[in-house]
């Protein structure tokens, strides 16, 4: 693993490399709450094929916090992405991969930039519309959901990072199984939450979002993004989605409705993993991309 430091127009991003330079690009983006690193595992098996890139995005670890509440709409990431992108392939479309929330930037960008990119591959995130109708539409999904609204409050930041972030740690052992959520790894993640301005960042990603999230029994929805027209959310491209069925933050209905908007879908499900599946199943997550990119 080597690393480089790319100044961009609004934030400088510390990046994770791993791979060949000769090899096909693919461009791995993190959710909450981690860093590059979530994609380390994954990286190490894919590296003998590819060109694996894994930035810190804007607010996280050793990347630029920019502060305010509008730096951190999802546009600003997509630009961020952008900028990265077309200094490491600026001729050429690239592989594109997110997870969690690293997954709703690889949508939004995968949506305004589909010439750019090859293949779109998700693990265990959501596509906007579908994410938004199963909260609106599915119980289960609303009530996995209400914890939005928690990290949106006023006092997440002091909730958090009390006890040196044991709430924060204790949300990624909710989610799913975390036998490789070890007290060393817990130590990295807790060094990079404790990073100044940090924390306030990485709640802003949820504060800035569209995403509406009504209390549970709720019959008053709300102006959202389905009220914008659906044409506007179709993936123009080979769209692979690894999906770990034991997640216990987005619900198997995030997947409904998802093939009405991508013609060329492959999901590979994974029965024993769940939301950190790329923690829990590095090794199944790479083949499953690996195949599905020799298609």
């Amino acid at each position: 693993m080597r690393f480089e430091t790319h100044p961009l127009s609004e934030v400088t991003l510390n990046v994770a490399i791993a791979g060949r330079e000769d090899a096909p690009l693919i461009i791995c983006l993190h959710g909450f709450p981690e860093y590059w690193a979530a994609w380390q595992d994954v990286m190490t098996e894919l590296e003998n094929d590819f060109l694996l890139v894994a930035p810190d995005q804007r607010g996280f670890n050793q990347s630029s916090k920019p502060v305010g509440l509008a730096a951190y709409h999802t546009r600003r990431m997509v630009a961020d992405l952008a900028e990265l992108a077309d200094r490491l392939s600026p001729s050429k479309p690239f592989i594109l991969a997110g997870h969690d929330w690293g997954a709703s930037v690889a949508y939004a960008y995968a949506l305004a930039h589909p010439a750019r990119v090859s293949h779109l591959i998700v693990a265990n995130g959501v596509h906007p519309v579908c994410f938004q109708k199963a909260i609106f539409e599915d119980p289960e999904q609303r009530a996995a959901s209400q914890y939005i609204n928690r990290l949106r409050a006023d006092d997440a930041e002091q909730m958090l990072s009390e006890d040196g972030f044991r709430r924060l740690a204790r949300m990624i052992d909710g989610f799913s199984s975390t036998h490789f959520f070890n007290a060393a790894m817990k130590q990295t993640y807790v060094e990079a939450w404790a990073r100044p301005g940090a924390l306030t960042a990485m709640l802003n990603w949820y504060r800035a979002s569209p995403i509406v999230v009504p209390e549970e029994g709720a019959t008053t929805l709300g102006p959202s993004i389905l009220d914008m027209p659906p044409e506007n959310f179709v993936v123009n491209m080979p769209h692979l989605v690894v999906w770990g069925q034991q997640d216990q933050a987005l619900r198997q209905a995030c997947l409904s409705g998802l093939q009405q908007f991508v013609p060329d879908l492959e999901i590979a499900p994974v029965e024993d993993a769940g939301h950190w599946i790329l923690h829990e199943r590095p090794a199944q997550v790479a083949e499953a991309m690996r195949a599905f990119l020799k298609r």
